[in-house]
């Protein structure tokens, strides 16, 4: 069965390398927007073991299993490769090069490919060849540094969002589209180097343009966006549970103490000097209600107040669920696809993508008559290998004693 032609980017053909976090992500990314995205799982699996009927990264593609170590894999893979408008890959540098799978093999069978490659530290560098993850990446460009309350305590570390998936997954799709474009002008394919640490630094170019203006300090929790003000920043209520304030414009602001109930107690905003008294007297009156009840207060307001709320809370949120933020699909609830067409709407069109459950339709769909049909389910859920016109090795006497050192964006 073809792949459903829905977004607008029905009709192009990507081909993902296997990998853990900014490629999965934009490949999905990419799938979420309609391209027919074919992954090609190796034997074994990935290093970050995960049930892949849960692997929402992987929904909206194919998986076809395939070992890239053999010869026949190899040249599947540049079938597929020749067929395709795109190639993300998320390896270590070099590492496709020695598996021949590098942008001199891709691009010699396909001049208007796009070979978009997504890694931590960039594909050169004094850092370029060593491991890597999230937090190292934002913390060398100065991201890391701005996040936390005071200069006095450790940086917050934000998850795997700000790195990851902000500075790489989708400064890497930026890429593609960019290069797509231009390779459907010219016929002229080309390699999109995305690093983490250059998405993350061109994140800061507002925080930069500000620290050079005069209107930013060097250290955390001392300025309007990053807790330094009162008004701006999270409160913890009666039942532990916390609202966040947004409160920056003036107008904004006067609503939210009128709401908070503290207008002719507190010192005015302009007073520096008194901002740590404006903080207590806020911080002490959310202490008095519970998060539901001053959810209740702000309901509707401009005061720029909402409830934080934790990720099974959020898809129950009012505004969410009627804009439908959050779907249901194949028993998991998952953010809807992002953004929005009115003339190419998306959808989420496929569960999770089992490692080499659709190598039959992927040979049909792509032509590619040689591709393996999935092996047997490993125990950890992973499908097992199956030979690639016969000559495939088998899973784990051909995978290196530690994968990870050379193949994991990350690692």
């Amino acid at each position: 069965m073809a792949a459903t032609g829905q977004g607008p980017l029905a009709g192009v053909r990507v081909v993902e390398l296997a990998g853990i976090g900014p490629g999965p992500f934009a490949a999905m990314l990419l799938a979420d927007l309609g391209a027919d995205v074919v992954r090609i799982d190796r034997p074994g699996g990935p290093g970050l073991r995960m049930d892949p009927d849960r692997d929402i990264t992987n929904r909206n593609k194919r998986s076809v299993l395939l070992d890239l170590k053999s010869p026949a894999g190899v040249a599947a893979v540049l079938d597929l490769v020749e067929r395709a408008d795109v190639l993300v890959e998320g390896n270590r540098p070099g590492v496709t090069e020695r598996l021949g799978v590098g942008p001199r093999e891709c691009l010699e069978r396909n001049p208007a490919l796009v070979y978009a490659r997504m890694t931590g530290w960039g594909q050169d560098g004094p850092l370029a060849g060593t491991a890597g993850h999230d937090i190292g990446y934002i913390a060398v460009t100065g991201a890391l540094s701005m996040i936390g309350t005071s200069a006095e305590e450790p940086p917050a570390v934000p998850a795997n969002l700000l790195g990851d998936y902000a500075g790489g997954s989708l400064y890497l799709v930026v890429g593609v589209l960019a290069a797509l474009h231009h390779a459907r002008a010219t016929g002229a394919g080309q390699v999109v180097d995305a690093a983490i640490v250059d998405g993350t630094a061109h994140l800061t170019a507002m925080i930069h343009g500000m620290m050079a203006a005069g209107g930013w300090q060097d250290r955390r929790g001392a300025n309007l966006l990053d807790g330094g003000a009162p008004f701006y920043g999270s409160y913890r209520t009666a039942d532990g549970g916390y609202m966040a304030v947004g409160a920056l414009e003036r107008k904004f602001y006067a609503e939210f103490i009128r709401l908070l109930g503290i207008e002719d107690q507190v010192p005015a905003r302009e007073d520096f000097a008194r901002w740590d008294e404006l903080r207590a007297a806020v911080a002490a009156r959310f202490a008095t209600r519970t998060r539901a009840e001053w959810t209740e207060v702000f309901a509707g307001s401009d005061a720029c107040v909402a409830p934080v709320l934790s990720l099974r809370e959020a898809p129950g949120h009012p505004h969410l669920a009627a804009r439908a933020t959050f779907v249901e699909h194949a028993g998991l609830t998952q953010p809807a696809p992002a953004p929005r067409f009115s003339a190419t709407p998306t959808a989420v069109r496929r569960p999770p993508a089992r490692p080499g459950a659709h190598a039959a339709e992927v040979a049909a769909d792509w032509g590619v008559p040689d591709l393996p049909a999935a092996g047997p389910a490993a125990p950890d859920g992973t499908a097992g290998p199956a030979p690639v016109t016969g000559t495939a090795a088998p899973a784990g006497p051909t995978a290196p004693a530690d994968p990870r050192t050379e193949t994991e964006t990350e690692r």
